[in-house]
């Protein structure tokens, strides 16, 4: 873990982290890391998404990049979820 430092949040986002943090039996440091750990970066998933390519044997172009794109937003739209 690097230098500690602070973030600014509302009471509320505060209590419910430290009950997340309580309910799992972990701090609240711990549990903004495994939450920030999980979800990549946009750069991690452009180079997440080159390397599948890759390994199918496909050229990754910008058609190939919204191809993909367009199919995860087709699969959040069935789940329920938000489009990116």
């Amino acid at each position: 873990m690097g230098k500690a430092t602070s973030i600014k949040t509302s009471e509320e986002v505060r209590d419910r982290l430290r009950t997340l943090a309580e309910e799992r039996g972990t701090t609240i440091t711990d549990l903004l890391e495994e939450l920030a750990s999980r979800e990549p970066t946009a750069t991690e998933k452009e180079q997440r998404a080159r390397e599948a390519a890759g390994e199918l044997g496909i050229e990754y172009t910008g058609q190939v990049a919204q191809a993909g794109q367009d199919a995860w937003a087709r699969i959040r739209a069935h789940q329920g979820g938000a489009a990116a």
